[in-house]
This record gives structure tokens, sequence and C-alpha cells, in this order.
């Protein structure tokens, strides 16, 4: 039986929400988004006492006493250090005292994260994907944070290749619905026929495969001339390539390697020769992202569209639960900030994209859902596309 309170927020979502995106955000799964949230918290109380930072905290201190008290690596710890202290003092786990100083709270619980894991099986097993790649952050956190082990190299090891496979997946609707989102705005901005496109970051092609399902349902044959698929890690665009290809046997596929964080030209991209640029949670780790907007516009045709799907953090300085597994990432936390727009790694705001966009060549951006108008009624929606115009 439903819970009331989901069933509550899935009516008030259906009254603002855009029509085509009611049917996304339906009451599992709302369900299925709360009990992951409150898993990932769950979990960072047992990283924070694992780390040290417990123990550290137990007389007030700022994000760098603590990791030094916990005798942690600071170019490791620093940022997911400062994540733990702010969601634990937004959730009323951790004192913060001002000057960015935060102390324990005496009887910090203990909770248990595997019954809502349990829970989940019996709500919709289809997203356990996403508890499995949490699960796996905080087996890895200790190991990081003092320095034993690169978060690249514990998350993205050869035996955690497959549960990676399982959460980027169209068959995990935590992860998919960022693909439905920006597969709906993606055919928006597409012109009428003889499109071509660039996707960059397209990892293992789920986004691809929900885009160009979305164009083959809706026809005709010839709306795309051209379909550029790119991904910087070979493992992954060789099994995008395997799977795309049989799939889409007649789309006019094509798959090269591509670093966003390097000019475009070395991939094979000519300026000026695309309608549309792609692409589904890959900016966002951009290690200059100014300089990768600019290769983007370059890139595009004139009038062409950049279309970005992406988890968009509602209000500034608010920590994510998402963020709980990509804090362990060097390009999460280390990118070329700018103050007005980029103050920090991750995920921005939608006046930080809009700011963004503007300064490095577009206009015309929008936000679908409009995220601004959607965050004081419902501060845990982040899943937005952002499409903006080359100036």
């Amino acid at each position: 039986m439903p819970n009331s309170s989901h069933t509550d927020t899935q009516a008030a979502l259906a009254r603002v929400l855009p029509t085509e995106l009611v049917g996304l955000f339906d009451d599992g799964f709302i369900q299925s988004s709360e009990r992951l949230e409150e898993y990932v918290f769950r979990l960072a109380i047992a990283v924070f006492r694992a780390t040290g930072l417990e123990q550290a905290c137990g007389e007030p201190a700022n994000v760098d006493e603590a990791v030094a008290r916990a005798g942690l690596a600071p170019e490791a710890a620093r940022v997911p250090a400062s994540w733990f202290l702010r969601m634990l003092a937004t959730r009323g786990r951790l004192e913060q005292i001002g000057d960015g100083r935060f102390r324990t709270i005496p009887a910090l619980p203990v909770l248990d994260a595997e019954e809502l894991v349990r829970e989940q099986a019996g709500h919709d097993a289809r997203c356990l994907p996403s508890y499995r790649i949490a699960a796996l952050a905080a087996a890895e956190y200790p190991a990081v944070l003092r320095g034993a082990v690169s978060g690249e190299d514990a998350l993205f090891e050869p035996d955690h290749i497959d549960a990676w496979i399982e959460y980027f997946s169209n068959a995990n609707p935590l992860y998919a619905i960022a693909n439905a989102v920006g597969a709906l705005a993606a055919e928006r901005a597409l012109p009428g026929r003889a499109a071509t496109v660039l996707e960059l970051g397209g990892g293992l092609g789920s986004g691809a495969k929900a885009l160009l399902t979305r164009l083959e349902s809706l026809g005709p044959a010839d709306r795309l001339a051209a379909y550029r698929f790119t991904e910087i890690v070979p493992a992954f665009l060789r099994r995008a390539k395997r799977a795309l290809s049989a799939r889409f046997p007649d789309a006019p596929l094509t798959f090269a390697w591509l670093d966003q964080d390097q000019p475009f030209a070395k991939a094979g991209v000519a300026a000026g020769s695309y309608a549309l640029v792609y692409a589904v949670n890959a900016l966002h780790v951009a290690r200059d992202l100014a300089a990768t907007l600019v290769e983007v516009r370059d890139a595009l045709a004139p009038g062409g569209a950049l279309v970005i799907s992406e988890c968009v953090r509602p209000f500034a300085g608010r920590p994510l639960h998402l963020e709980f597994v990509f804090n362990l990432l060097s390009a999460f936390q280390a990118p070329t900030l700018v103050p007005t727009w980029r103050p920090n790694g991750g995920f921005l705001t939608p006046e930080q994209w809009t700011a963004a966009l503007e300064a490095n060549g577009f206009c015309d951006v929008t936000i679908f859902p409009d995220i601004a108008a959607l965050r004081d009624a419902f501060p845990s929606f982040v899943v937005a596309a952002i499409t903006a115009r080359r100036a």
C-alpha cells in the first residue's frame, strides 16, 4: 500500500511538472528515491565513524582540523569531509557552531542501512544497482581518505565493472530518469530532418539508447543524418558500440574516443558540424568547464543546440546524496573554479548553469523542468535537462 506522504508528493508534483514528465515521477519512483537518500544518510554516518571524523569532531573543528585530527590525507579527504560535515549538520546529527566549525552531538546513532535494501528489494528490485554503488563507495571510503588508493582506482577496479554496468542502465529507474528527461529535451531541440548529433561522455550507451528509441518511436526515419557517439573510457566505448550497433542496425552511428578536457579536434570533431551536442551526466565533471563549453560551441553549426541532462543542485552549498559516491573522484573534487558560476566541483545550481553557458557563447538557456520554480516546495527534485543555443 503506498505511503500517503509519497502519494501526496506525487499529486503535488503532477500539478507543477510539465505533462510529459508526470508519468516518470510516479509514486514508486518517489518511494525509491526517498529510500535511497535515507540509505546514503545511514551509510554516511557509518563512514563518518569509520574514518575517525566522528572522534575528530568531539571538539569543535573546521574541515581542515577534522581531517588532520583523523589522520586523513588532506588532498583526498578535504572535499568528502566537507560534504560529511555539512550533510550531517543539515540532518541534525552534527552541531554547526559557526565560522565553518562543527561538533559531534553525543550518541550519534547506529542506523541499520541494510533494512532499507531489504525494503527496496520488496518494493522495486530494479533500483538495487544504485544501492550497490553506494555500498561500494562506503566500503572504499576509509582507504581513499587515508591516501592508500585513489578514488578512481577504488571505484573502477575490474571487479566492480559489472556493478557500474548495472548502475548506468535504463533498467535502473533511479539512473534511467536522467536519460528519459534528456531524451525528451534532445528530441525537441533537433531540427525536423537530417540532423547531425555529437554525444559527449556516452558511457555504456544508455543515454543514446533512450534518445534513439524515442526518435525511432516518433519517426520519420530520416530524422538523423549522423550520430557520433564518443566516450573516453575505451572499454565503455567498445561495449556501447556493440550494444548500440546491434539495437539500431540502420541508424547512422559512428563511434570515437573523445576527452572533453582536450580540444575536440583531436577526436576528429570538425567545427560547425553538428546540429546538436548531447550529454547525460558528463559536463559537470569537466576539468575546465569554460574551455569545454567553448569546444562545444565551436562544434555546433550556427543556431545549433546543446542539451545536457544533469543532476542540478537546487540550492547553492546544499549537499546532495548523489555526491556520496562521486566525491571520491578527483574530477569531482578539483576542477577549475570560477567564483560567479563554478564555485565547487560537481553539481551546479540552475543559476550557475545559466551563467556558465551565457559566459561561454550560448543563449536562450532553458531548464526542463524549471528547478528554480520547484525547489522551495520540492528541495529533493534534482533531475533536469538544460538546453542552450549557440549565440
